[in-house]
């Protein structure tokens, strides 16, 4: 027998830190009052790090819209005074859902109709879809 108390076990390697957050989305526009009821039209999907990218149409001018807002989805819904809508009521939900900048994020909100979603969205990139 020898005088070694046991052999040396391997130790697994720490993951090396990431150099971003991940920024990954689905974002959503259906017909109805909420997102987990409505009848979703149409989706994207959008990544913002470490490059834009994803199957939306503009994933650069979306990811620059979305950095603006700091990732408060909700700033991104402002009163745009240049567009004139009926006052139709087919309610008409967009959504995000997944992560942003590392963090979980799940957001909707519904407009009276789609004129009424077009004027609200500022900026407009990130759902023109």
């Amino acid at each position: 027998m020898s005088g070694s108390a046991g052999t040396a076990q391997a130790q697994p390697k720490a993951a090396a830190a990431s150099l971003y957050a991940p920024s990954s989305l689905v974002l959503a526009v259906g017909q109805g009052e909420e997102a987990d009821t409505a009848i979703m039209e149409r989706a994207v999907t959008l990544t913002c790090a470490p490059k834009a990218a994803g199957t939306h149409p503009a994933a650069s001018a979306a990811c620059a819209e979305l950095r603006a807002a700091n990732g408060e989805f909700g700033n991104l819904v402002g009163a745009t005074h240049d567009m004139i809508c009926t006052k139709e009521w087919r309610p008409v939900v967009v959504s995000v859902d997944g992560v942003w900048q590392g963090k979980r994020v799940a957001w909707s909100t519904t407009f009276a109709n789609s004129c009424e979603m077009r004027a609200s969205l500022t900026g407009g990139a990130a759902f023109a879809f």
